[in-house]
């Protein structure tokens, strides 16, 4: 069948590339350019992204971003006719709106932080009485939470918050405990009744070494992480079965991807956040360790039809290192020539996410520019070889972090 994939960062790289392999799929369209798509992926004619996949007979629409999402484009292709992979909008509130999420996790008894919702300044500065963190309750591209270790730094998140920085997304604030503890992402594939989960893996927010600095889209992710025993089942007897029940008792079944972002603190797994897609950059290292093909899994997803046999994985590790554009995530210069991606090294793959090409050059053209993810025997020889290819690449203003998956090590 021919499919049709929304968006055109990292993460979608990381689906073409893994989508790519699928002996079922003769064409991949997709609505955004990338230098580093496949071959077999051509770029969708211009019109409405739903109406133009009808005409020309695709079999599912796999959603990669947040955006379309949260404006209900899997809505427009039901009523299309067309299976895609990703929740409806009401659905995709999960991501949409924190204050829903909490709200929806204290009424289904899935263990959260403590917290409060506020849409004046003055009723959340009255709020404050120390280390919390601040979040705008819209999509703010991973950058709306912040996290505030007194009562000053508190109040400025408020401010800025409502001050307009991100837009329509900081109508609302969500003011939560500060909870403790080394975080891991559990992402679980769903058909709105059924879920399979995939290796735990572990994002690092943070912009600078020792997660110092502004939150970001990710710097960095490495899989899987290791977890006590029985967190996984835990998580998913405590948190993802009753999500699911939930929204179908609410009349919004969850299909899809969904990710919960967890702490583990002194008193159990608590959840941080959903995110109603795979996380940027967690897809691209658990898309190299999937050990089958992803086409039957995302299409019984969108028609609820999901197998109960685990995924086949990989064994070892896989460590995905962001290098991003001087500045991020700040105002950034784009259009900066990128050397070194003609090459190649055994066990890695470089996810192109914010290039272009410009005549015959690729350039940048964001904030993350690439994700190099390898894979090894394990977390260790993933991340040397990671880092190995790297140094291998060369762009004016390059940055990255030297201490992805240190979580791993901290004990050596």
């Amino acid at each position: 069948m021919d499919i049709l994939l929304i968006g055109g960062g990292g993460r979608e790289a990381a689906l073409a590339w893994k989508l790519s392999q699928s002996t079922e799929i003769q064409t991949i369209w997709t609505t955004h350019e990338n230098p580093g798509f496949p071959s077999n992926v051509k770029r969708l004619p211009e019109g409405d992204h739903v109406e133009t996949a009808a005409k020309l007979g695709v079999g599912l629409i796999v959603v990669g971003p947040e955006g379309p999402l949260a404006d209900g484009i899997v809505d427009r292709a039901n009523i299309a006719g067309i299976p895609a992979f990703g929740p409806t909008r009401a659905a995709a509130q999960l991501e949409a709106s924190k204050g829903f999420a909490k709200d929806f996790m204290v009424r289904h008894n899935i263990p959260t932080a403590a917290y409060g919702r506020f849409s004046d300044l003055q009723s959340a500065l009255g709020s404050l009485v120390g280390p919390c963190v601040v979040k705008a309750d819209g999509l703010a591209a991973g950058k709306g939470v912040l996290i505030c270790q007194t009562k000053d730094e508190a109040a400025d998140a408020v401010k800025h918050i409502f001050g307009g920085a991100f837009g329509h997304a900081g109508a609302e604030v969500v003011i939560e405990e500060m909870l403790e503890g080394p975080e891991v992402s559990v992402l679980a594939l769903c058909d709105g009744e059924r879920f399979l989960t995939l290796p735990p893996a572990q994002d690092h927010k943070r912009r600078f070494e020792g997660d110092t600095g502004p939150n970001t889209g990710g710097m960095g992710a490495f899989a899987p992480v290791d977890v006590p025993d029985g967190l996984i089942r835990l998580v998913g007897e405590s948190v993802i079965a009753p999500t699911l029940r939930g929204m179908a008792e609410a009349g919004s079944p969850f299909s899809g991807v969904l990710y919960v972002g967890i702490m583990l603190t002194k008193n159990g797994p608590k959840v941080l956040e959903f995110n109603c897609r795979f996380g940027d950059p967690e897809c691209q290292p658990i898309m190299t360790l999937i050990d089958e093909d992803l086409l039957p899994l995302l299409l019984s997803c969108a028609t609820g039809s999901l197998r109960e046999e685990p995924i086949a994985v990989k064994s070892g590790a896989a460590c995905c290192v962001v290098m991003a554009s001087a500045g991020y995530p700040g105002p950034i210069v784009k259009g900066v020539e990128i050397e070194g991606l003609e090459k190649t090294m055994e066990g890695v793959v470089v996810f192109q996410a914010g290039t272009k090409r410009a005549s015959d050059l690729i350039v940048t053209n964001g904030g993350r520019v690439l994700g190099v993810t390898a894979v090894s025997e394990d977390i260790r020889g993933a991340r040397d070889l990671a880092y190995s290819r790297v140094e291998t690449i060369k762009f004016e203003g390059a940055s990255w972090r030297n201490d992805i998956a240190w979580q791993a090590f901290k004990g050596d």
